[in-house]
């Protein structure tokens, strides 16, 4: 018997923030390799719970837990710090490029996630594409600039607080262009 979608409502933020939480909190009970070695296992259990429920691995996630996997792997592997604090930089930069290309190949990837919650016009998608995108560079920037710069725990606060907060605040800024783009009325799926 199929769970109907939304009952699980709980599901996609348990899938991209239950890792992360699990990673502050064995840093703090442990070190950072223990830390490496919980978001690892987070990531694939919260996969796992995710393809169990929904008979689907959403590609976003399912990207990060290939990074988390290699650029774990490596830290565990060689006892190395310094990979497991790139993994950010490479997953905004990635995403960053994701977008850009996507523009560039006349593809709204933004639009194919965020779609069903708002209806705007293909320009304004575009926009917010860029946006985005711009977004995901300058916290890549920011994220080499803490690891390189700052203490170890203090990276740690940055990656869970830091970087949510972030990324809540820009989405928050974001929200007057959208509400002033949303198309009232439009139903999903139809064509612009």
């Amino acid at each position: 018997m199929e769970t109907p979608r939304s009952s699980l409502k709980w599901l996609k933020p348990s899938v991209e923030y239950g890792p992360i939480l699990v990673f502050f909190a064995a840093y703090y009970l442990g070190d950072l390799f223990a830390a490496t070695t919980a978001i690892m296992v987070a990531t694939a259990i919260a996969l796992g719970v995710s393809y169990v429920l929904e008979r689907r691995i959403p590609m976003m996630p399912l990207i990060t837990a290939v990074i988390i996997g290699i650029f774990g792997g490596l830290t565990l592997w060689l006892q190395d710090e310094t990979f497991i604090k790139m993994k950010p930089t490479i997953i905004q930069t990635l995403f960053g490029l994701i977008l850009m290309g996507g523009l560039m190949m006349g593809k709204l990837f933004l639009k194919s996630v965020m779609g069903s919650v708002w209806q705007m016009h293909d320009a304004a998608w575009r926009s917010l594409t860029v946006r985005f995108a711009g977004y995901f560079f300058a916290m890549a920037i920011i994220n080499e600039l803490v690891w390189r710069t700052q203490s170890t725990d203090f990276w740690v606060n940055f990656k869970v607080f830091g970087i949510m907060g972030l990324t809540f605040f820009f989405i928050m800024s974001q929200m007057k262009f959208i509400q002033a783009n949303v198309i009232e009325g439009k139903k999903t799926g139809e064509a612009d």
